[in-house]
């Protein structure tokens, strides 16, 4: 059975940086892609970045540019996001994703999921 389990996000200042780990376990996710999500209160969820299978390409959405960074560790089975320069406009659940083998900013697109962790940005 497929498990992905999200780190602990937290509470940080505005200004601040915060990473988030995800471990996938039960399969085999080194040739797929991965991605993070976020979701506010009231708003839909929405990518954040991702990341192919051999890590070698990237996405980002428009609004973490330049200040998030995913990255993959396929021998454990874990990917990343660095968050820095964060904003309250960043305060959400964050969920990690597994997804196939394409790109897609979609939700549909992704498989499985984490629980989500809480990331609250104070000003």
């Amino acid at each position: 059975q497929v498990q992905v389990v999200e780190s602990e996000g937290g509470l940080v200042l505005a200004g601040g940086s915060l990473r988030l780990s995800c471990a996938a376990s039960g399969g085999t996710f080194s040739d797929v892609f991965m991605g993070w999500f976020r979701q506010a209160p009231g708003n839909s969820r929405e990518f954040v970045a991702g990341i192919s299978a051999n890590a070698i390409r990237t996405y980002y959405a428009s609004f973490v540019k330049g200040r998030f960074t995913i990255s993959r560790d396929n021998a454990k089975n874990t990917v990343f996001l660095q968050m820095n320069s964060l904003g309250p406009e960043d305060t959400a659940v964050y969920y990690c994703a597994v997804g196939r083998n394409y790109y897609t900013p979609l939700p549909e697109g992704y498989d499985y999921w984490g629980q989500g962790t809480q990331v609250t940005v104070s000003s």
